[in-house]
Parts: C-alpha cells; sequence; structure tokens
C-alpha cells in the first residue's frame, strides 16, 4: 500500500469497520414514508439499529432524512451509481455510503464530502481498483451469485488487507458461513426487512428477525 497517496490513505482509515459496529446490516427498500418510524423502531428494539436505505425508490431521499431523524439510527445510503445520489444522500444525513460497483466519480465525492464509502466488487481486478483507491472494506456483491462463501475464501489469500461485507443472497441460514470467515467485517442482508413484511406492516416480526440476526452476528467467528 506505500504507492497510495495520503489522501487516499486517509479514506481507508475512514472505513474502519467499527464505523458500523454491528455485524449485521439490514438493506431495506422503502417505498412508503409511512413505515421509517415504525420499521426505526423495531430495529431499535430488536438490537440492529442500523439501516441501509437503497436509492431504488422515489422515497429514498426522504426515508434517508427520516431515519437520520431517529434518535440512536445510523442510516447508510445504498444502491449508489451517480455522484448526485451521494450529494443528496449526505444531505439528508446518511453517515456511510454502499454502491453495487466501483464509480471513480462516486469514490472522488465520497472523499471530497469526507463521508465513508463501501464499494462492491466481485472481481480481483475489481478489488485492486478499490485498493489502489485507498479502500480496504469492500462489499463483496453479489455474494451468492458471484461463487458465494468458497469464492470469497480464495479471495482472502492475495488480498489480507482487505475486510469484507457479504451482499446479495445473505440470508440467516447462509449468513454465518460468511461470518466465520476472518477476513469478513459484516454481512447485509434484507431478510429481516423483508419488502413483504414492511408492506404488511408486521413490525413484530421484523424486530424478532433483527434480534436473531443479533444473536446470529454475536456467534460468530469475530
Amino acid at each position: 500500500m506505500a504507492l497510495i497517496e495520503p489522501e487516499a490513505t486517509r479514506m481507508s482509515r475512514d472505513q474502519d469497520p467499527s464505523l458500523l459496529g454491528h455485524r449485521v446490516i439490514p438493506v431495506a427498500v422503502i417505498a412508503d414514508l409511512d413505515v421509517v418510524g415504525p420499521l426505526a423502531a423495531a430495529l431499535e428494539r430488536g438490537g440492529l439499529p442500523i439501516v441501509e436505505v437503497t436509492f431504488r425508490t422515489d422515497a429514498a431521499t426522504q426515508a434517508i432524512r427520516l431515519f437520520a431523524a431517529e434518535k440512536g439510527m445510523l442510516v447508510g445510503a445504498g444502491t449508489v451509481v451517480r455522484p448526485e445520489q451521494v450529494d443528496a444522500a449526505v444531505e439528508a444525513g446518511a453517515r456511510f455510503v454502499v454502491t453495487p460497483g466501483l464509480s471513480a466519480g462516486v469514490v472522488e465525492r465520497c472523499r471530497q464530502l469526507d463521508v465513508p464509502l463501501i464499494p462492491g466488487v466481485a472481481t480481483p481486478t475489481e478489488v485492486i481498483a478499490a485498493l489502489d483507491e485507498g479502500l480496504e472494506l469492500l462489499k463483496f456483491f453479489p455474494a451468492e451469485a458471484a461463487g458465494g462463501v468458497d469464492y470469497l475464501r480464495a479471495l482472502q489469500g492475495p488480498f489480507p488487507l482487505v475486510r469484507w461485507i457479504p451482499t446479495g443472497g445473505v440470508t440467516a441460514s447462509n449468513a454465518t458461513s460468511y461470518l466465520n470467515l476472518p477476513s469478513v467485517a459484516a454481512v447485509g442482508g434484507s431478510w429481516m426487512v423483508a419488502p413483504s413484511m414492511i408492506a404488511a406492516r408486521d413490525f413484530d416480526s421484523i424486530a424478532r428477525l433483527a434480534r436473531e440476526a443479533v444473536t446470529l452476528g454475536e456467534g460468530a467467528v469475530p
């Protein structure tokens, strides 16, 4: 890493997994802003006061704003693919940005705004490109479709500095397999905030699944 410029090195430090403080990150698609308050309360009851709100609906920016206003909630923006989405997310209160791929424009804008970025990668070439940008906490996406635990285990050898957040196809039944890998900082998943449960306003189930996710994370190898 000696060739990385000082500014890029600073961004790597800003990515420290302690920023998140959780080993499971709920990834939510919000279409109805009325659910934000009850959803935040359910996640907090379950001991998981963190959420990644994806830019997959027109309500995403305002949902981030509402989550950010909830005391104790840590909210990030997901599915960010353009620099202007970084602007909207940070202005709304997002504390971190997650992307499905590696965009130089998004990297630069996050650096300018001093907001931590977790970019999505799926190949060794993309990992090297991320390291060249000073990024060492990476989203392995789409985790299951790209090769799952075995593929990620193979990446650990050539990239010992990288910490991973596998996302995409991660469920309650396979999350522990990822979390037991020494290079995995956390996993991202939507099983505890599934769109069907949100639409049904089943916040009791969301709280229960969040609590189970916390237990699952605590039981995995740190």
